[in-house]
């Protein structure tokens, strides 16, 4: 399975980045809820800092991120898209939503 970068994005239908988004989305509430209750509680575990990065932000939010940066950044399309919202949307949020 390939890993999705900035070219495979950039190259992209808007519906096809939206289920791309999606998909990864439910892929880690399935993973919040296969470790049960005490996932929120450890910050140290990837999905539960998504989670919390995230919040507040919307599909639309999310692929007018990924658009502009990739956009601002055309040199770096090898990047993939899960390390650029990371990098992009996560650590700030996290930052920001305590």
């Amino acid at each position: 399975m390939p890993l999705v970068d900035g070219t495979h994005w950039t190259k992209s239908a808007p519906e096809v980045k939206k289920a791309y988004i999606v998909g990864l989305a439910n892929a880690i509430h399935v993973d919040m809820a296969y470790q049960g209750d005490g996932a929120t509680g450890n910050v140290s575990d990837f999905s539960p800092r998504v989670v919390k990065g995230m919040k507040g932000q919307t599909l639309d939010s999310v692929l007018e991120v990924l658009d502009r940066w990739y956009a601002e950044h055309p040199e770096q399309l090898q990047r993939p898209v899960i390390e650029t919202l990371w990098f992009e949307m996560v650590v700030p949020g996290l930052k920001t939503n305590k």
